[in-house]
């Protein structure tokens, strides 16, 4: 059973710039650093020759998505969102995602991103469901916070007032406020700093607008 693995597993490589054989895994992996270290142009080629070796994979990625945001290859951001909706439909973080791409496509505004937001059910996390009204044009910044920090304390208020305000952030930044945007982005990465996968997204993303 190893040995098959094994095998399988090296079917799916390519080779890097020193000709050393790179598995899927070790693509996926090296996307992620280069993404975190601002290297978004990179990351996004190793996870394209990811997803080249393991098409399966493709619509799997969201953190690709990501990349391409920050890449400013919005289309193509849009793209991968919708296709990420086909293998997880309950995601109110795509549906956000899509959205800024869907904002910041040639030829496109709010209202236009708008028509195309995608309806979401299902996702228990706090503040999702106003996080998603919010972008879909039906609530308020003031009711994510406030949702944010009901019942709440600990870590887990850390964590939620962090995804609160990464939203937020990014919410003012589709609307082209950009003081307002560099606000909340900076308690998302600095004051209710997390260390999981979107905590780092909003260290970054402060970092990348010139946040101090």
């Amino acid at each position: 059973m190893i040995r098959r693995a094994f095998l399988l597993f090296s079917l799916f490589a390519t080779f890097n710039s020193n000709g050393e054989e790179m598995t899927v895994r070790e693509l996926f992996s090296r996307g992620v650093e280069r993404f975190f270290e601002g290297k978004t142009k990179e990351a996004v080629s190793d996870w394209d020759q990811e997803i080249k070796l393991a098409p399966a994979r493709g619509p799997h990625h969201w953190q690709r998505g990501l990349a391409l945001y920050y890449l400013g290859d919005y289309a193509k951001g849009v793209a991968q969102f919708e296709s990420h909706q086909k293998v997880n439909g309950h995601d109110v973080e795509n549906a956000a995602w899509h959205f800024i791409c869907a904002v910041r496509q040639k030829g496109s505004s709010v209202e236009i991103a708008r028509k195309k937001f995608i309806p979401i059910k299902g996702d228990r996390r706090v503040p999702m469901a106003e996080i998603h009204a919010l972008y879909g044009g039906k609530g308020t910044a003031e009711a994510v916070l406030e949702a944010a920090k009901k019942n709440a304390e600990g870590m887990e208020l850390r964590n939620q007032l962090c995804y609160a305000h990464l939203y937020l952030g990014l919410y003012y930044e589709a609307l082209e406020k950009p003081e307002k945007s560099k606000g909340h982005m900076k308690k998302a990465a600095v004051d209710f700093k997390m260390d999981h996968y979107m905590g780092k997204v909003a260290q970054l993303h402060f970092k990348l607008r010139g946040g101090k």
